[in-house]
């Protein structure tokens, strides 16, 4: 049996920030996944934006934690190796009888402790982005709103808790949990846990473990946004990230340049009850090029490179619901939007309520810092020469439009958590992201997983379970004379 003094469920963004700040303490954590992989969920599939903090209900916990993400963000992207930008947003007024609104969001933000936060009149918003639709009359300008990849994010999350001593288990489901006269008890698809505490870091699935220890339940509401992906030859068509008035569900489709050079426009928000729902439909992707067009003109639409879906985890009371419900049971629930710019936060507000919990003490050697995956496609050319000389594997491009060589693909693997799939690969490096989507470098991608993972390359899967690939080799099916 597997003991540990806390047990974190859930390995996204949150999970992750929580185990983070736990691994500065002497205290034996461990975190239980049901995918192959870290950022599986939510994480993986959502608009990838750092928000200013000027739209959540000034006093809760999402305006709150928004702010202090926000401003965490800069210095933990450095201390982890992880891209950010500070592009700035705009959120955009297209009609002036909405200019109440405007400047009531306006006031939200600096009630929320927004700084440098200002309503820009038409000429002004011309200027700052050429693209953006004729209809607009007004605009409220947001420079610490920015950007980041919430892949490379979580991975280093994960990874600099990894360093400092937390086990992860992938593939290891959670199907009951129990109380124990002195800690809880556990039971996954890997065997059996014990944790003095829980933390509830499950995402649209964190009612059911809630609801498993507390009489007093708790729902949450599978939200979809699908989004549509534009190559980087679309990808300077505006620099900031552009929205209109926020709705009843959300802030509604935006457009933004990626932290990778991309254009992404989406989401959607329609509330369903699956909450494996993640397919993407005609009405969905219609709909988000037909809403994005009203607020930037000229988008290249034949430039969609691919779409894709994710889910949020909405609570029925609009608010992130973190604290301990039971005794030793921590919920980090309803992490929706802004969760991904409030992570950080999130991790130290739940390592806090831990700490004076359970007086925990401080480790002489945490280590805070973390270094990615080298990017030699960033190197002058005598750099990248020189490192190649050491390396021959950084010679070898394997994936042209991105262009990742082997020897990245191969720190991937090996790395802390290495990857163990086509996605692991493809979050780690960005291999099988670009406009091809996979289409030529995913035979040499699933070589180098088998060889460097010493298993046949018809185990290797797309991402874990049952999502394999290839069942053998043509030459398999014929017999020795070739029939």
């Amino acid at each position: 049996m597997n003991k540990y003094d806390i047990a974190i469920i859930g390995a996204g963004v949150s999970g992750t920030a929580i185990a983070r700040e736990l691994s500065r303490y002497r205290i034996k954590v461990c975190v239980l996944e049901r995918e192959e992989d870290v950022c599986c969920g939510t994480s993986k599939a959502n608009s990838a934006i750092i928000h200013a903090g000027y739209d959540a209900e000034p006093g809760s916990l999402k305006a709150k934690l928004n702010l202090r993400g926000n401003q965490m963000m800069e210095q933990l992207s450095c201390d982890l190796d992880f891209p950010f930008r500070r592009n700035g947003s705009l959120v955009l007024c297209l009609d002036e009888k909405d200019r109440p609104g405007l400047q009531k969001l306006y006031e939200r933000g600096i009630q929320n402790g927004v700084k440098g936060l200002r309503i820009l009149n038409k000429e002004e918003i011309r200027k700052m982005e050429p693209n953006v639709s004729d209809q607009a009359v007004a605009a409220l300008y947001a420079p610490s709103g920015g950007i980041v990849c919430p892949f490379n994010m979580t991975i280093a999350l994960a990874e600099n808790a990894c360093a400092n001593g937390v086990d992860f288990y992938f593939n290891t489901e959670v199907h009951k949990i129990t109380r124990g006269e002195k800690n809880w008890t556990i039971e996954t698809t890997e065997g059996i846990f014990e944790a003095d505490c829980i933390v509830n870091a499950a995402g649209v699935y964190a009612d059911k473990f809630h609801n498993m220890v507390s009489e007093k339940k708790l729902h949450i509401t599978p939200r979809k946004g699908e989004y549509c992906l534009l190559d980087k030859a679309a990808g300077t068509h505006v620099s900031r990230t552009i929205f209109t008035l926020p709705g009843k569900f959300g802030k509604g489709v935006l457009v933004t340049p990626t932290i990778h050079g991309n254009l992404l426009i989406g989401p959607t928000a329609t509330d369903i009850e699956n909450k494996e729902g993640i397919n993407t439909t005609r009405e969905g992707l219609e709909q988000v090029l037909k809403k994005a067009s009203e607020s930037v003109k000229n988008i290249p639409v034949r430039q969609v490179i691919t779409s894709f879906a994710g889910l949020r985890a909405h609570e029925d009371g609009d608010d992130f619901i973190i604290g301990e419900t039971e005794e030793g049971f921590i919920d980090c629930a309803g992490i929706e939007s802004p969760g991904l710019s409030s992570a950080p936060a999130i991790g130290e507000m739940v390592a806090d309520i831990l700490k004076k919990k359970y007086d925990l003490k401080e480790k002489e050697d945490f280590l805070s810092t973390r270094k990615g995956i080298t990017d030699v496609s960033k190197f002058s050319l005598e750099e990248r020469n020189a490192w190649i000389r050491q390396n021959p594997a950084y010679g070898t491009i394997v994936c042209r439009c991105e262009m990742v060589t082997e020897g990245e693909i191969i720190d991937a693997i090996r790395g802390p958590l290495g990857a163990r799939s086509l996605d692991g690969v493809k979050r780690r490096t960005r291999a099988g992201m670009g406009r091809c989507q996979a289409g030529f470098c995913s035979p040499r991608v699933m070589e180098i997983l088998a060889r460097e993972l010493g298993i046949p390359v018809e185990e290797i899967t797309k991402s874990g379970g049952n999502s394999g690939i290839i069942k053998g080799s043509n030459k398999d099916s014929f017999g020795e004379d070739g029939k």
